[in-house]
């Protein structure tokens, strides 16, 4: 057996995860001259009122509220109101550091989003190039760049669905391979050799999926957070998740400590099931 380079995937939520609060809260609001209490309120109600989906919904009161207040609402728009999201500590510098943590230990390490938010407004972070893929909700555009429709909407159980095409290779979105059998051993990527990072129970279908086989789950909340921090407890005590952190990605934080233990033990079972097998072979 010809041993390969070990692949590892770690497929990260964004509202909460790697920035506080969510995306649309800052600059589109703020254009807005509305508040996130207001604007949820509206969507919430929208949802209940027509039994939507919330996710859709709230794409389309950001719709129907920039066209009221006569706020410019293209792509390039949603794009630049990405550059105004704060990340948590250490995340700017986060993907580079893991990742040259992984290659030094024979590791070919990929990121992924999954995201309730817009992808748009993601498109706009300096981060958004760390990410192999970004899934999130996005709309159709028409001739001008101006937004018509959803092209996707992602919510807590059909995230799950990313999962898989991450597992199985099948990264396009339209790709309905994801849908055919592949055993878990013949796969691009088991999902033992993934991880999702999340902070809430929207959270737990892709942490439920990942958990079943053998991949892992870390629940994070903001730091300095009684709330945050009780939540996430929940989670590690209703077994729904392997470790809880304060969502700090600094050098020598106990996120960072995690992600590398994971790593390491990911590349030692991976070495100890090489060995043995050519030690088998040898015997033969």
């Amino acid at each position: 057996m010809k041993k390969t380079v070990l692949k590892a995937a770690i497929c990260y939520d964004f509202d909460g995860t790697l920035a506080p609060g969510n995306m649309q809260e800052y600059g589109f609001m703020r254009a807005l001259k509305t508040t996130p209490q207001s604007f949820w309120k509206k969507s919430d109600a929208l949802s209940a009122s027509q039994h939507a989906d919330k996710n859709a919904c709230y794409m389309w009161l950001m719709l129907e509220e920039a066209k009221a207040k006569h706020i410019s609402f293209r792509k390039e728009d949603l794009e630049q109101y990405g550059k105004d999201i704060p990340l948590f500590n250490g995340v700017d510098t986060w993907f580079k550091r893991i990742n040259a943590f992984a290659k030094k230990n024979g590791i070919e390490l990929q990121h992924y989003l999954l995201s309730s938010g817009l992808k748009e407004i993601v498109s706009g972070l300096p981060i958004s190039k760390e990410f192999k893929r970004i899934y999130a909700c996005s709309f159709m555009y028409d001739a001008n760049g101006v937004p018509f429709w959803p092209a996707q909407v992602i919510n807590y159980t059909t995230k799950t669905q990313y999962l898989y095409r991450i597992s199985k290779g099948c990264l396009d979105e339209t790709d309905l391979a994801v849908n055919e059998k592949v055993p878990h051993e013949q796969r691009v990527m088991s999902f033992a050799q993934m991880l999702y990072v999340g902070d809430g129970l929207t959270d737990v279908p892709c942490m439920a999926t990942l958990r079943k086989f053998g991949g892992q789950a870390i629940a994070v909340y903001r730091p300095h957070t009684k709330t945050g921090s009780t939540h996430a407890q929940k989670l590690l005590h209703d077994h729904r998740v392997d470790n809880i952190a304060p969502a700090d990605y600094a050098e020598g934080g106990k996120m960072d400590a995690i992600i590398k233990a994971w790593l390491l033990k990911l590349k030692a079972d991976y070495d100890m099931i090489f060995y043995s097998y050519e030690n088998l072979t040898n015997q033969v």
